[in-house]
């Protein structure tokens, strides 16, 4: 016997009409695709910090950029999709820039840096904030009793303000912090540094503190810098050549030369002769380079296991250190913990150094998917290691691609006219996704078809289905398409032709659908 239409399409007659209706109103369109899969991944999940547990879940969904930083985790900054910037915590040193040095549990603006949109972000133990925007400007906050925020003064800043001494017509494309110094990366491949400077970690060849910001000469003068690392007093420069140069406090072998003195000017890494780096991070106290072809090397405090050699001895010299033999493609450390991280080729994620007070030796293999989630769960404070971010990717998938291409007629070499409009599409395309077009437009040269079996709407629909694996239209229309997809045997279509009428039931159209339902003899059991 036919089961009634609530019945057929999997809804309990005892939800009612008007229930129903609130949740898909007649004529509605539905749309049965994986977008709400995809918007998940457009935010940013910063649940594992726990200072975000002070967010109210709407807030969170907003989020776009953050930084988790202070010496126990509790202060934050983060910008929303319209680029406003908020900050929360215990507020140390005037270090979220809101003006005062007022803790909050509540998300205060920040209104000097609204509008304007982060390009990288670093942090140092004071702390004080270093970022830089995207049209290249530097603005500091926060702690300053070493001149670290490089405006002249020692007062602490209770703002976000404009650094442009010696940087005003250059952009600046990359900051670094150490505890109390900053350094910054331009364009043109230019370092300078500023701040606390008793190692020589501002590479002036002094041990005076640099109160503004000063071109870092020497050895990286005439070279092209590519990325730049702070450790807690030490500074580090990639130059275009793959060369590592190193200056500041080494009593730990940070610096990887062999030795336990100081550096008060940049200093090529001899024993990486012949290795191209890529990228450089540093610790604590230690440092991991990731070369051209995915090695990784170490060196530096090892206390903890931070350098991943299976011992706890410092290395005062690189060190290769294996991870399952797997190419490695980033790597990760900060200054306020003694962890390491690195992600492989095949999307791995090791970690190793102190994970909750543990000391792991070896690359750990993790379940994370990213290396930020390292810092978040493992690291004590659980700090950000880097601006977290919903990374911009221009890259375009298969699926992507074939999506955009749907009904484009630069690209289409044949078009259907129905009810007098036309729909560009790919013979090869519907070909490939479609038995009845694999057998019709085989040897068929027209380019252009005829259609009225079916309006406009289905037929459309049933096309960008070809292209997109997922429907799009009201569940009026959708009675049309499963009409369709009964002609052409598909039986994926009529499944989700079936999941739209369902969510589209109401008081106007339970009617319609219930004949549709007598129509394609909705028979699946007695009632």
């Amino acid at each position: 016997m036919k089961k009634s239409l609530f019945q057929f399409f999997g809804i309990a007659q005892k939800q009612s009409h008007m229930e129903a209706k609130r949740s898909l109103s007649s004529g509605a369109r539905s749309q049965v695709t994986e977008d709400g899969f995809l918007s998940a991944l457009k935010m940013l999940d910063v649940g594992k910090w726990p200072i975000f547990a002070l967010c109210s879940p709407d807030e969170l969904k907003l989020i776009r950029q953050a930084c988790v930083f202070g010496s126990a985790g509790n202060e934050v900054l983060y910008s929303t999709e319209n680029d406003e910037v908020f900050v929360l915590g215990t507020n140390c040193s005037g270090c979220l820039g809101t003006g005062d040095i007022l803790h909050s549990i509540e998300p205060r603006r920040v209104d000097h840096l609204c509008g304007k949109k982060i390009a990288c972000l670093s942090y140092g133990s004071g702390p004080h904030v270093v970022i830089a925007t995207d049209e290249g400007e530097v603005y500091t906050w926060g702690h300053n009793a070493y001149n670290q925020l490089g405006n002249g003064t020692t007062n602490h800043g209770l703002v976000p303000t404009h650094i442009s001494t010696n940087l005003g017509n250059r952009k600046v494309i990359e900051v670094a912090c150490g505890s109390h110094h900053s350094l910054v990366l331009t364009s043109d491949g230019e370092v300078f540094a500023w701040g606390y400077n008793n190692s020589g970690q501002v590479g002036s060849g002094s041990t005076a503190n640099q109160p503004i910001p000063r071109k870092v000469t020497g050895c990286l003068q005439n070279k092209i810098a590519t990325t730049i690392a702070c450790g807690q007093m030490c500074s580090m420069a990639v130059v275009e050549s793959g060369e590592v140069y190193v200056w500041g406090y080494n009593g730990n072998g940070q610096l990887g030369l062999g030795s336990s003195g100081n550096q008060p000017t940049p200093c090529r890494i001899a024993a990486l002769q012949g290795i191209r780096v890529h990228k450089i991070v540093c610790g604590y106290a230690h440092t991991l380079v990731l070369t051209d072809e995915g090695h990784l090397y170490a060196w530096g405090a090892n206390s903890y296991g931070q350098l991943g050699t299976g011992n706890k001895s410092n290395q005062s010299y690189p060190t290769p250190v294996s991870v399952e033999k797997d190419r490695v493609i980033e790597i990760a450390a900060c200054h306020s913990a003694h962890t390491s991280a690195a992600k492989t080729q095949s999307g791995h994620i090791y970690m190793w150094g102190q994970c909750r007070g543990q000391s792991v030796t070896l690359p750990h293999l993790t379940h994370f998917s990213c290396t930020d989630d390292v810092f978040a769960c493992f690291a004590t404070p659980a700090v950000s290691w880097r601006l977290l971010s919903v990374e911009p990717d221009d890259h375009l998938t298969v699926a992507q691609s074939l999506k955009k291409e749907f009904d484009n007629p630069e690209t289409a070499d044949l078009k259907f006219l129905v009810d007098g409009k036309y729909i560009y599409v790919h013979k090869v395309l519907l070909k490939i996704r479609c038995e009845h077009f694999r057998s019709v437009l085989n040897g068929n040269e027209d380019d252009i078809v005829e259609m009225d079996e079916f309006s406009y709407p289905v037929y459309r629909a049933f096309l960008e289905y070809l292209y997109t694996d997922c429907i799009n239209l009201s569940p009026e229309d959708a009675i049309g398409l499963l009409d369709l997809a009964t002609f052409y045997r598909d039986n994926r279509l009529k499944k989700l032709c079936q999941q739209t009428i369902k969510q589209g039931i109401c008081e106007d159209n339970a009617i319609a659908l219930l004949s549709a339902a007598v129509k394609y003899e909705a028979q699946v059991g007695e009632s």
